[in-house]
C-alpha cells in the first residue's frame, strides 16, 4: 500500500519535483546523480551540437532526457534565457546542479566558438569523476555486506545447532 502510494505521488508534478530534489540533496548518492546529470548533459549537448542540431532544440532535447525534474527545470529555464539574448554560462551558474568549473568551461567554449569541444571534454572529466566515486562506493560497501552476511550465516548457524544443544542438555 505504502509502494502505491509513493508511485501515484511521484507520478505527479509536485511529487517527482519533490523526490528528485530529495535525491539531489542526498548525502553521498546525490553527489554521484549530480555528476551523472552533469556529464549527461554536456556528452548529450555536445554530440547534438557536432550533428548540426541548433543549441535551443538541443537544450529541450537533453531536458527532456535527464531523468531528474530538478534538472529538467534548471535546463528549460536556461533555455528561455537562451532564447532572450543570454549566454548558455549565466543562467545554468544561477542553478546549484552545475559546479563553477563547469560554468568556466562552458563560458570559454562559447568565448572560443569550441563549446561542443569543451562540452565532450567537460563530460570526459565527469565520467572518470564518476567511475573513481562508484569505484570508492564500491569499496566501502564491500566489508559492510561481508559484516552482514557474516551476521546472517552466524544467525542461521545457531537457528540450527541450538536445539541440537537443548536436546544433548536434556538427554545428558
Amino acid at each position: 500500500a505504502i509502494y502505491i502510494a509513493f508511485k501515484r505521488f511521484y507520478k505527479t508534478e509536485k511529487g517527482r519535483l519533490m523526490i528528485d530534489s530529495l535525491i539531489l540533496k542526498a548525502p553521498v548518492f546525490g553527489l554521484l546523480m549530480k555528476k551523472v546529470a552533469v556529464s549527461k548533459f554536456s556528452r548529450t549537448l555536445s554530440t547534438m551540437m557536432t550533428s548540426g542540431v541548433p543549441i535551443l532544440e538541443g537544450l529541450t532535447i537533453v531536458s527532456k532526457t535527464s531523468g531528474n525534474k530538478v534538472i529538467e527545470n534548471a535546463l528549460m529555464k536556461t533555455r528561455q534565457s537562451i532564447s532572450e539574448g543570454r549566454s548558455i554560462a549565466e543562467p545554468l551558474a544561477e542553478t546549484d546542479i552545475f559546479p563553477p568549473m563547469v560554468i568556466q568551461m562552458i563560458s570559454v567554449g562559447e568565448a572560443t566558438g569550441a563549446l561542443d569541444s569543451m562540452l565532450s571534454k567537460i563530460a570526459n572529466f565527469y565520467d572518470e569523476e564518476i567511475d573513481v566515486a562508484v569505484d570508492s562506493m564500491t569499496a566501502l560497501l564491500e566489508p559492510v555486506m561481508m559484516v552482514f552476511l557474516g551476521g546472517v550465516v552466524g544467525g542461521m548457524i545457531i537457528a540450527m545447532y541450538l536445539p541440537i544443544f537443548k536436546l544433548a542438555s536434556v538427554v545428558g
